[in-house]
């Protein structure tokens, strides 16, 4: 005869399942997203992740301010600009009266090659979220926005 658990323990269980549920989907989507990035675009999800914070930012942002809304090191965000700006997908601006900041920013090839990328990004989350209905995307992510997750963002 299996004993039931009292109700906190309960919940604390189910909790804990609905976190390694959400890391597995979370895990598989992301592990298809690097692939198709890679084989469609030759890019990487790092690269991806720049391109859109600087799109949501036209006028650019300085380097330390991308790390931190990317929450990546410094270090992590200078390789990939480094790439980005040999490629001609962002500039670098040195900005008056501070010699050590320097902003970036999408060009416009930059901006064109994000649009497209972002386009079938939204198009493979579609499709991988398909058996999800937009009824039950919408309600949870309503349950998700009670989690006490500090994003430093606004959706």
């Amino acid at each position: 005869m299996t004993v039931p658990l009292p109700k906190q323990e309960a919940s604390s269980k189910e909790r804990l399942r609905l976190w390694l549920r959400m890391l597995r989907v979370t895990r598989q989507v992301e592990a298809e997203l690097r692939e198709r990035l890679r084989l469609e675009y030759d890019s990487t999800l790092p690269r991806f992740d720049v391109m859109a914070a600087l799109q949501r930012d036209p006028d650019g942002l300085k380097m330390n301010e991308l790390s931190r809304r990317l929450r990546v090191s410094n270090g992590n965000v200078t390789g990939i600009v480094e790439r980005l700006v040999d490629d001609g997908a962002v500039e670098r601006i040195a900005l008056e009266g501070d010699r050590r900041a320097t902003l970036v920013r999408l060009t416009a090839a930059g901006r064109r090659a994000f649009a497209e990328m972002a386009t079938a990004h939204e198009g493979w989350i579609n499709a991988l979220l398909d058996g999800v209905s937009e009824d039950d995307a919408h309600h949870i992510g309503e349950l998700l926005h009670r989690l006490p997750a500090d994003t430093g963002e606004t959706t």
